[in-house]
């Protein structure tokens, strides 16, 4: 068993590709060999610099979203090798500890890859592995011992890998290579994103794996389940291809709902939007019928570069994500990190915080730094000219915070007017996450300052249950049907509609159709969502009744056990 990434069955011949591990020397060096070994690893980063311009070529011709994606990724790779902290750190390491330029490398990219394990956002967590590639690119050429990269495969392949790089996931063809498991690596990380906009079924996190699969064993892969089985015999293969079989029809099925309404059986309808990390995934949006953004998460702006991005270039790649959804909304949601979820070029604003989760990020951060918020605002207050966008504020606890950035976006607009750029006007609407149960609980003060919420279901439960779903010790008792969880979702949606103002689910719920009754029988009306699952939802929207669905809502409400509620909303689910 192992983590699945990417849906789909794939079934063929396993190719166990090389691992990427390296036998690092380490040695000391006198005073007299530090400008020759700084002089050797100026060449490496040369030499990796000039790797990473030759993959984004080759990386232009990928199809979809993947060419953006892995595109965004190698430059961020590029900008690691831009006099960063992991450049500085390894210059440092040679002049003040007396070692190689392997042994720098290695111990920097240690170092700041630990940092990134220590976050407590999944996604920004396994940032750590592209500064990890960048070490092991830099360490290649170092060692002058090159990589012998996937090649000559036999269609249908299903690639079995310790750990694969993004750059090697997005150069794999999907008409050749089936799909592929690694021993290694997360959903959040950008092996499992590019898997996804490849179409490629994957799964990750089987550490035992590669010891019981050789060279041509037959191996399906379940990127569903994350099953991995190895030379299945003849009845559990039959299965599986009669498996992989139905999801093609099924596959085939949802894509004719992309222009059909998300209406209930007794003529509800139900908005649909999707969650998207980066301008490459509009495409995908569309084609999988969402009506517009509901979460446009700009942290990936802020990673793994030296500076901060500012209003022009935030500005254009705003404008491009705007102009794409052609008239359809896009929610912006304003920087989300902070303390151990540490963008390098904002490390100079922060302190270490003794507890992280509930330390000075998000919505606190861009109000302790104003020019960071005002850069912020004025960029999404300029895309907004280009068609209807809304700004979304991360983790707000009070309604004091909400009115700050009021005040901060009048004062950018006066300033855009001033200079005679073109901005939204009427201003966007305002609106705020509900992802601290404090906030839910004072939904109704919050709504008089707000014209809409969004729900994140993912940090709303962590923080209502105290349960950091990273940690393997309590993960398995993470669950967003307890009825702590719930009630704080029909708190709020209760307090959005007495206030006529919008609410949204924005987190894993939404696109779970398991839970699709319940968020609509609790008064829910939109969901966002990885566009992905926009179809599935739809599908299931439309086999519901919803004055059914709430009468079921009302049940699971009066129960006081995870367990009963999850028995309740699975009996309901299988009616329909």
């Amino acid at each position: 068993m192992g983590l699945g990434v990417s849906r789909g069955i794939a079934i063929g011949p396993a190719h166990i590709a090389e691992s990427g591990g390296l036998d690092v020397p380490n040695y000391r060096i006198g005073d007299d060999a530090i400008e020759a070994e700084h002089a050797r690893f100026s060449g490496a980063v040369d030499y990796a610099r000039g790797q990473l311009v030759k993959l984004r070529k080759q990386a232009a011709k990928l199809p979809g979203s993947a060419a953006e994606e892995l595109g965004y990724l190698l430059q961020a790779h590029g900008q690691m090798l831009e006099g960063s902290r992991l450049v500085r750190g390894v210059e440092n390491r040679i002049r003040e500890q007396l070692i190689n330029a392997e042994a720098a490398v290695s111990q920097e990219v240690a170092e700041i890859a630990h940092i990134f394990s220590q976050m407590d956002d999944p996604y920004l967590a396994e940032r750590g592995r592209d500064v990890r590639d960048v070490g092991q690119r830099l360490l290649r050429s170092l060692m002058q011992t090159p990589y012998r990269a996937l090649a000559d495969l036999a269609e249908g392949t299903v690639v079995v890998a310790d750990e694969l790089t993004p750059a090697d996931t997005a150069l794999l063809d999907p008409r050749i290579v089936a799909g592929f498991v690694t021993a290694y690596g997360g959903a959040q990380d950008h092996t499992g994103i590019l898997a996804r906009s490849l179409g490629l079924p994957a799964v990750v996190g089987t550490p035992d794996l590669l010891e019981h699969v050789r060279q041509g064993d037959i191996v399906i892969v379940d990127g569903i389940a994350g099953e991995v089985v190895v030379n299945p015999d003849k009845e559990t293969l039959a299965r599986y291809e009669e498996r992989r079989d139905e999801l093609r029809r099924q596959t085939r099925k949802l894509e004719r709902l992309k222009n059909v309404p998300a209406t209930t059986r007794d003529d509800v309808t139900i908005g649909l939007q999707a969650n998207i990390d980066l301008p490459g995934e509009v495409e995908a949006v569309l084609d999988n019928g969402a009506q517009g953004i509901g979460l446009f998460r700009t942290e990936y702006l802020y990673l793994n570069r030296p500076d901060v991005p500012g209003e022009e270039e935030q500005y254009l790649l705003l404008k491009d994500i705007v102009e794409g959804m052609a008239g359809r909304p896009v929610t912006v949601r304003t920087l989300d990190v902070g303390n151990d979820k540490l963008p390098y070029s904002l490390g100079e604003h922060l302190q270490v915080s003794p507890n992280p989760a509930m330390g000075l990020r998000a919505i606190r951060l861009s109000l302790k730094v104003p020019a960071l918020l005002e850069n912020q605002l004025a960029a999404i207050l300029r895309a907004g000219a280009h068609g209807p966008v809304r700004i979304l504020l991360p983790m707000i606890s009070t309604a004091s915070e909400v009115r700050q950035v009021r005040a901060a976006l009048k004062k950018v607009a006066t300033r855009l007017r001033r200079r005679r750029v073109p901005f939204a006007d009427p201003l966007p609407p305002v609106g705020a996450m509900i992802e601290i149960p404090g906030a839910a609980l004072a939904a109704d003060s919050l709504a008089r300052d707000c014209e809409f919420f969004s729900i994140g279901t993912n940090d709303l439960t962590m923080y209502t249950l105290a349960i950091d779903r990273g940690d393997e010790q309590v993960a398995h008792l993470y669950s967003p049907l307890h009825p702590a969880v719930l009630r704080l979702i029909q708190f709020t949606t209760a307090a959005a509609l007495r206030a006529r103002i919008p609410v949204n689910v924005c987190g894993e719920m939404a696109g779970d159709e398991r839970m699709t009754a319940l968020l609509l029988g609790l008064g829910i009306r939109d969901l966002s969502m990885a566009s992905a699952a926009v179809p599935r939802v739809k599908q299931r929207i439309r086999a519901l009744d919803l004055n059914e669905a709430a009468r079921r809502a009302q049940t699971i409400m009066d129960q006081a056990d995870a367990g009963m509620v999850a028995v309740l909303l699975d009996d309901f689910n299988a009616l329909a």
